[in-house]
């Protein structure tokens, strides 16, 4: 039997803080079905100790929820692209980097049905924290306002639906998002779909 490894004693928020960072990795794996047992293994604490700081498992899995879509990581790392490079390089730095992201939470996306079901709260910040990861692509696309036909805003709303579809492989129609990497998302919002520009069409010949 695997001896289970003892941490040291911590202060409130830091235990919080682990036992949320050991629930991730296995909310993600098993899904809301995981077990206080293999959480408390994996933290290294004894069972009773998940429930010294939270009062239920369901308390747990929806602050490892909260944890898991936080959308400060991603805005903090859209801020640090910059706007020195051109405007193709900034975004699809920004696409690689919120693929991964959404890509690390992709088997999470039906869990907050779940365990949130009821949490008007919760619903609201996610939303917020899409629309705070819209402004951040919107900051990297306004130095080239003046190329685009839409506003920095619509752009970016553009390229994040395009970002989600990918990761979600379309929301179950058919898969057709699911095989765009990062370059093709870029160029489909700068680009538009056409491959090759249209036929010339022939005229006739003056009888």
């Amino acid at each position: 039997m695997t001896k289970r490894r003892r941490v040291p004693a911590m202060a409130p928020e830091d235990r919080r803080a682990a036992l949320i960072a050991a629930t991730l990795p296995l909310l993600r794996e098993h899904g809301p079905a995981v077990s206080t047992r293999q959480i408390a293994e994996a933290a290294g604490v004894a069972e009773g100790t998940i429930f010294g700081v939270f009062p239920d498992k369901a308390s747990l899995l929806r602050a490892a929820l909260m944890s898991a879509f936080d959308p400060q990581p991603a805005v903090d790392a859209l801020a640090t692209i910059g706007t020195k490079t051109d405007l193709r390089a900034r975004l699809r730095e920004a696409v690689t980097m919120l693929r991964a992201g959404m890509s690390a939470n992709a088997t999470l996306i039906t869990a907050p049905r779940e365990l949130m079901a009821e949490d008007a709260e919760f619903r609201e910040r996610m939303m917020a924290g899409r629309r705070r990861i819209m402004a951040g692509l919107a900051a990297l696309i306004e130095p080239d306002r003046d190329r685009l036909r839409r506003s920095p805003e619509a752009a970016a709303q553009l390229l994040l639906m395009l970002i989600v579809a990918s990761v979600h492989r379309g929301f179950g129609q058919g898969g057709e998002f699911g095989d765009m990497d990062d370059e093709e998302i870029v160029s489909d919002l700068l680009d538009g779909l056409l491959v090759r520009p249209s036929p010339t069409p022939s005229t006739e010949s003056a009888s």
